[in-house]
């Protein structure tokens, strides 16, 4: 079978797709803010699992902001 992209990504990859820092990465995955496995002492990512995690980040932000920039609705006393 041949792959286009990498399934599996290093710190690294990860970095570069997401054009972030390699420290920020490594951040991320030690608190888990960002879905990873640590194999062998090594991190490792799954593409399809990053693309969905920014999707949700993505969506959630959205979310967020609608529900921010929505009117406040009072009631008359």
């Amino acid at each position: 079978m041949i792959m286009k992209e990498k399934e599996i990504m290093t710190v690294k990859q990860v970095a570069e797709y997401l054009q972030m820092d390699e420290h920020t990465i490594y951040k991320l995955a030690r608190s888990g803010q960002i879905p990873s496995i640590k194999i062998a002492g090594q991190w490792r990512f799954k593409k399809e699992v990053i693309d969905k995690w920014i999707s949700e980040k993505s969506l959630e932000r959205v979310l967020q902001n609608t529900k921010l920039s929505k009117p406040s609705l009072k009631t008359r006393k």
